[in-house]
């Protein structure tokens, strides 16, 4: 069924203001604040009363009670309701994963456009009783007489009461990204001042895209927001250095203001060949080239989120690039120190030799060529929302600056990373 000839497009995208997390959205569910963006997709492109042919969507701090979420997202827009949509989630890589679904299904002419993109909030986080409590709760539920039932609840310690909220550990080695980001700037000799610089940046380059414009039609108000709550346009490096490590008091470089926050905030793009372009009588931003997912044994040595050096080594590959050829870089800042150690790797021929298996060292990027609109430290970071954004942002970038190519990497959890490459049309 594949069509070889078949290109797929970025057709649009749309997202509201992401926001540190238990403020403007405190009170504001998944579902509504994934459903925001999506009304700002319809109303944007007209989608009105049409239906998609498929919608993939995806959130990482997911409850039970929206194991349908995407679907029940979709129905509280005004696209036609028989349309379908489906959840996804690949940590922190999930917008773009759930982007490179609706691209590969339009690809092979299965459908000629969808939806892809993805919502987090660390303000409705799904809340888990303890295990004890959970048996006793479906115990209660069986039981069939007033003895039983009190017998249950006799048995329930105060202790067993106590809930279970979600962390962003890593389950195998304990340690928080921030943790494991702390070993990775060691190894890598990365200091304070270059992650503050990197910090520094997204800051100055988000605050002068929304003074510009950029953003005007790529963030659609929520909530009382116009722009990204996150974003400190008057920040400076002599502040940036009074803040306290965050994850290693004693030793530790990485503090609040060189990492992402948690963040709530949703987005979701437009994806579909020409065909579907000529459908929706929309103009494509950018192509969608190529995808590219890897990972990395961090259990046993490897640092937690260098996965992205790995999936854009064999991205570049097989697509016979070199970091020459790119216009934009678009890196997901989780942390300053973690793009300062992918970029460090990629420029040391031991590693580029040893680990991903090239001749040679890719070489540096071009700093002003890097997240040039802001990214991820100053904008926000709602996980599975991140891989829209800057697939929106990209394409607009690629659309009205005559450049030719842009490419995307994005660390996850579990020691992963996905990578893309975008290019004008």
């Amino acid at each position: 069924m594949r069509n070889e000839n078949n290109e797929v497009y970025v057709l649009g995208s749309a997202r509201i203001p992401f926001a540190k997390s238990q403020t403007n959205y405190a009170n504001v569910s998944r579902k509504d604040l994934m459903t925001a963006s999506l009304t700002a997709l319809v109303e944007k492109y007209n989608l009105k009363g049409k239906l998609i042919p498929d919608t993939a969507l995806g959130a990482v701090m997911n409850s039970v009670v929206d194991f349908n979420l995407a679907r029940e997202c979709l129905l509280s827009t005004s696209v036609h309701p028989d349309s379908p949509a489906y959840n996804v989630q690949r940590a922190c890589g999930t917008g773009l994963e759930t982007t490179w679904h609706i691209a590969m299904k339009a690809h092979t002419g299965a459908i000629d456009f969808g939806i892809a993109g993805g919502i987090d909030t660390n303000s409705d986080l799904p809340i888990e009783v303890s295990d004890r409590l959970q048996k006793a709760l479906l115990a209660l539920n069986k039981a069939r007489s007033f003895g039983e039932r009190l017998k249950i609840i006799a048995s329930v310690s105060l202790r067993d009461l106590k809930p279970k909220t979600p962390a962003i550990d890593e389950p195998r080695t304990k340690l928080s990204m921030g943790g494991h980001t702390e070993l990775m700037v060691k190894e890598w000799k990365i200091s304070r001042a270059e992650q503050d610089e990197i910090a520094l940046a997204s800051h100055v380059n988000g605050e002068r895209a929304y003074q510009a414009g950029f953003y005007d039609d790529l963030v659609s108000p929520f909530q009382g927001l116009k722009k990204d709550g996150i974003l400190r346009g008057d920040t400076s490096l002599e502040k940036l250095a009074k803040l306290k490590p965050a994850f290693d008091p004693a030793h530790g470089s990485l503090t609040a203001g060189n990492s992402s926050p948690l963040t709530d905030g949703s987005a979701c793009v437009l994806v579909g060949n020409k065909k579907g372009a000529d459908k929706l009588g929309a103009k494509p931003l950018a192509k969608i080239i190529d995808v590219q997912t890897a990972a990395v044994d961090f259990v046993h040595g490897a640092g937690l989120l260098m996965a992205p050096t790995k999936a854009v080594a064999q991205l570049l590959t097989r697509n016979k690039l070199s970091f020459s050829d790119f216009d934009f870089f678009e890196i997901h800042e989780a942390f300053a120190g973690q793009v300062l150690c992918n970029m460090k790797a990629w420029e040391t021929e031991s590693y580029c030799r040893d680990v991903l298996g090239l001749s040679s060292a890719l070489g540096a990027i071009d700093r002003k060529k890097l997240n040039t609109v802001g990214s991820s430290i100053a904008l926000g970071h709602p996980f599975a929302a991140t891989g829209a954004r800057i697939i929106g942002t990209l394409a607009k970038l690629l659309s009205t600056n005559g450049k030719k190519r842009g490419l995307v990497s994005i660390c996850t959890a579990g020691g992963m990373g996905i990578a893309a490459i975008l290019e004008s049309v």
